[in-house]
Formats: C-alpha cells, structure tokens, sequence
C-alpha cells in the first residue's frame, strides 16, 4: 500500500461514520512496520473525537496512532462519555494492543471548598476520573442512568454558556444545534463551543480584514496580533476560550457545590461499574494540592484507587524556576502514592495543539520514574482483561477477598497486563470460554507469562 493510499484511509478513521472508520482500519491493519525492540512509552489519557480532540481523531484512529508508533499501552478517556469504549477495544483487538477506556468529569470537593485543586480560580472543583470501563453499562441499570445524568448536566451548562455568551455577541449568537454536530456523540464540550463562535465569525463577517478588525475589537487586542492569531488557528481558540468562558471571561460563573457531582459520587459511580476510580493532580502549587499526602488520603476514603497525572505539564517548561518547583512536585506526588501502593496512570490529552503523543519516558526528567509509569499502565491493563473477560476486576469484591493486601494486587494485575497484548484471536478464545474458564487461562497464562490455549 503506498503512502498516498495510507493518508487516505487514516483520514477515513476520523470519519463520523462508524462504517467508513471500521474499513478504513480493516485495510490499513496490515501496513503498519512492527518494532524490532519493546516499546517503552504509553499514554493512557487521549481524548478522542467523543469529547475533543485536537486533531479530531477517532478512537480507532488513537489505536491506529498507537500502533504505528509502538506504545506499550494506550488508552481513551472522554469527558461524560463512554461512547468511544467499543470502537477502541475492538480496533485494540485488531491491531493487538495493550489498552484501557476511561471517562473524565469535574465534580465537586466539600471539605476544599474554600481551597483552588486543580481547576484554577474554582476552589472545591476537582478533575477525577475512572479507567478500565469494561462495557457500557447496561440500558436501564443505575449506572446508566447516572452516566445519562451526567451527559444531560454537561449539556445544561453548555446551554447556559451559549445563552450567556450569545447575550454578549448577538450579532454571532448560536444555537446548540450548531455545536452538537461537531462531535459524533453529540456531546459537545467548552473548546466544541468556543469552535463554532468563530467558525459564525467567518460566517456572519465579509472579507479577512473584516474578521481581523471584528476579532480584535472583541477581544480588546492588537489588530495586527489579532491577524498573525488568525493564521494559528489553535492560538485563536485558546485567546477566544480565555475571553469568553475561563475564569475572568465575559460568560464566566463561579461553580458553586450544585454545578458538579460529589466526588464521592462519581467515584462510587466508576466503581460500581467495575472500573477503577482515580484521583487527578495537576502540579502540586495549588493551596489544595499542596499537601499532597492529605489529598490522596482524603481521595481513597471516598473511592480513590489510582493517581493520574499528565506529566508533561511538570516537567516540559521553559522557565528553569518553575520547572524546578513542578518536577520537585511531581517526585513528591509520585512518592506519595507508591508508598501508598495507589497505582499511577498517566497519559497526554491531544486536546490540544503542541501536545507530545506520549511522554517520553526515556527522557531524563521521567526515566526515574519509567518503572512505576509502566507498572501503572499494566495494572489498568490487567484490570481491563480480567474485568472484560473474567468479570474481575481491581476495585472488586474477588479481587479484595483473593489479594485483599495492595502489594500482592498490584503485583498479579500488573503481571497480567504484561502479557503480550489481547489480539483478536485471544479474545475470542476467551469470550468463548466464559468468565470461569477464562479467568484460569489468564491465570495459567499470567504464570507462564505468555498466553497458553
């Protein structure tokens, strides 16, 4: 296949059409070159085109990416969704690829309700998360239930925001029919929106200098800055979205307890749906993330049982003093939850442009920690195999009766996701088995370290 034909059909996997991505990934599967040496890179943590994706990238497309570029592990998580979790594990299956599904949200911390954690200005607001989802939850089920809940709140803030921007710049008001088609799910996010503002700009506006001169006045900037922004079209969203909705901006509200479920929710939420409920850090410098020991302490009494960073934002700086503080934090962070035997998941979010596709765990800020890095990935991996096929999972009650200390867990989950990657064949070898047999084969299979029949 040459070149010209493997631009094609990846551009295909970003189609919305589930048919034309699954063709596409059924004729590129075999073109891609297989790494002589392991891979040593993962990234658990790409949203896809379900939420926002920079690149616009299906989860096929993620998977297909992963494996042209050799991680050891990949994963999707998407805010409010699980609208990706079938494609991603079925195209993981194909291509043969360790990998996990997860879901993002904002909920709402009581006992920092006066203390900024991670989401800047907005105390008692924190990004968690959960990962290796097994299966959507059942139609009618508590749990999908509480996943529509959190979909149809998500889509009541956007509600409010496009009335509260629209009040500001009627002359490019939208409706949320004009956003909702930018995602295939129908489950626009904040950049979905900022998107389709100047998208109308272009729309409603005649002529570029037209544009120049209108963006310049809205955004109270320099004209001729305004045009080089114009050019970057990455850069503009991001000086639009800081304008507009982030804190300071003219559509702005300070969340309050009632805009985002309890913490705890949520996480009673991922684990009742087999799936391992995480806390998130951003870079220890916030009056909450400051003592990070007390955070995950508080987090793991509410259901926490995994970290996840974005190590990259830590360590990837140019100012040398800042860098300084925020690769010391994460040492910090990082020490705390291996004493505390809490996994570690990390990832990159594609979320937007310059972002690196994974971190680069060779590299000398994060080799020091490659180990842990990689045991995090197996263990999210482990739990996804023996949660899809064996209906055990990390945070459930077999898995705390049979290995009820943390060390031993960690220990046989991680071994687990070291095996060579679920293919298509294995999979359904063990779906055909049932969730008994299947769990001894992993078992046998986990001692051997290599899959057995």
């Amino acid at each position: 296949m040459d070149k010209r034909e493997i631009e094609r059909l990846e551009q295909e996997l970003n189609s919305f059409d589930a048919d034309d991505r699954k063709h596409a990934l059924d004729s590129l599967q075999y073109s891609v070159r297989q790494k002589e040496r392991e891979p040593q890179n993962v990234n658990l943590h790409f949203h896809s085109f379900n939420s926002y994706n920079a690149e616009n990238w299906s989860p096929s497309r993620i998977a297909w990416e992963s494996k042209k570029r050799a991680l050891y592990a990949t994963g999707i998580i998407d805010f409010d969704v699980l609208a990706g979790l079938e494609e991603f594990y079925a195209a993981c299956e194909l291509l043969g690829l360790r990998s996990c599904v997860g879901i993002e949200t904002r909920a709402y911390l009581n006992e920092y309700a006066d203390k900024e954690i991670d989401s800047p200005g907005e105390p008692g607001v924190s990004y968690i998360a959960g990962t290796g989802f097994c299966r959507v939850p059942e139609k009618g089920s508590p749990e999908a239930v509480t996943l529509r809940k959190y979909s149809q709140k998500a889509e009541e803030r956007n509600l409010a925001l496009i009335s509260r921007i629209n009040a500001h710049v009627p002359d490019i008001a939208l409706t949320y029919g004009e956003v909702k088609p930018l995602t295939p799910s129908g489950n626009a996010t904040e950049r979905h929106i900022v998107a389709a503002y100047i998208d109308k700009i272009y729309k409603v506006i005649n002529g570029n200098r037209d544009v120049v001169d209108y963006l310049a006045s809205l955004l109270g900037s320099d004209p001729e800055l305004t045009a080089t922004l114009i050019g970057e079209r990455h850069r503009l969203e991001d000086v639009v979205r800081s304008r507009f909705v982030k804190k300071g901006g003219f559509a702005y509200v300070q969340p309050t307890s009632q805009t985002f479920p309890p913490v705890e929710e949520f996480f009673a939420f991922v684990k009742a749906c087999g799936a391992i409920p995480m806390e998130s850090w951003l870079d220890g410098t916030s009056e909450g993330e400051k003592d990070g020991k007390a955070l995950l302490e508080l987090s793991r009494s509410k259901g926490a049982a995994a970290l996840n960073l974005i190590p990259d934002r830590n360590w990837n700086i140019a100012d040398s003093e800042v860098k300084a503080l925020k690769t010391r934090n994460l040492r910090s962070i990082i020490e705390v939850a291996v004493s505390m035997d809490m996994p570690i998941h990390i990832g990159t979010e594609m979320n937007k442009k310059g972002l690196p596709f994974a971190d680069d765990l060779q590299g000398t800020d994060l080799n020091p920690y490659k180990e842990i890095f990689l045991d995090g990935a197996r263990i999210c991996v482990g739990h996804t195999v023996l949660g899809r096929f064996a209906d055990f999972t990390y945070v459930g009650e077999k898995a705390e009766s049979e290995y009820p200390g943390l060390k031993e867990r960690n220990s046989f989950f991680a071994s687990v996701g070291a095996l060579p990657p679920v293919n298509t064949a294995i999979a359904d070898s063990l779906r055909d088995a049932g969730s008994e047999r299947a769990f001894s084969l992993i078992c046998d299979s986990e001692k051997k370290g290599k899959w057995i029949n």
